[in-house]
Formats: structure tokens, sequence, C-alpha cells
């Protein structure tokens, strides 16, 4: 490949220059592809390359990962692990995993994007888990 800013020609599967340094694919933000210099828009996905990406989102609060992690409990299992926090200990117990293979899901979330996929998942756990709860001993 050919470097855009001082024509060096490069072996293939490089990322950057070994000339001049100068990045020689741009990488998709939605889906990770490299694309060469100068691309617009993703060979593999479509996204607008020259859109700046979005900045990493600011790390939850305690407070903030209590408050989501609450939907997905049962009533009255935070208070009591919160009370009982400096007291915890590990034990052994039968366990319930819960497993959902979602047909499509690939396909579903490159079209989606991912906030409106987290969304959707977010509304599926919270069925899926109250459900579970109510007909557990998780009461």
């Amino acid at each position: 490949m050919k470097c855009p800013k001082c024509q060096h020609e490069n072996p293939e599967g490089l990322k950057f220059c070994v000339e001049c340094g100068n990045k020689l694919e741009m990488i998709c933000s939605n889906c990770g592809f490299g694309n060469a210099p100068g691309f617009k828009f993703c060979g593999e996905c479509g996204q607008n390359l020259t859109l700046p990406s979005e900045p990493p989102p600011k790390g939850l609060s305690f407070d903030e990962k209590l408050d989501k992690i609450q939907r997905y409990l049962p009533k009255g299992l935070t208070e009591k692990i919160l009370s009982q926090r400096d007291r915890i200990e590990g034990e052994r117990k039968q366990v319930t995993v819960m497993f959902c293979d979602i047909e499509g899901f690939t396909q579903l979330t490159e079209r989606l994007g991912p906030e409106e996929a987290y969304g959707i998942m977010d509304q599926v756990y919270e069925i899926l888990i109250h459900r579970y709860s109510t007909h557990s001993d998780l009461k």
C-alpha cells in the first residue's frame, strides 16, 4: 500500500508507514474495518469516516451502577447485600444460569448500533429476570 503522505510503497497489512509513520488505514469506529486513507465512508458498513469518533463514556459512579443493576434483582436483595457487605463470605450454592440465543442478533446490532441494541437487550433482560424471579426462591 502506498503511503498518502510520503508515497513510500509499504507491504500489505501494515497500519502505519514504515518510512514516515503516517497512518495507512482508517479504522471504522462502528465495525472496526480498516479502510484506506481518504475514504469518506466505511467500505464494510457505510459509517461516515469523516465524523469525529464519540469520546468514551464517562465511568459510572457507584450509585449509578447500583441503580442499573437493581432493575435486574428481586426487591430487597440489594438492601440485603449492602447491609451485609462487610460480612460477605463465599458459599457454595446451586445456581441457575440463564442463556438466550437471539437469532439474527449480530445483523440486528450492526444495523441498529450499540446504543439501540443495548436498549433492546436491557428490556429483554429485565423481562427474563423478573419472570424468573417470580418462579424462584429469590423473592
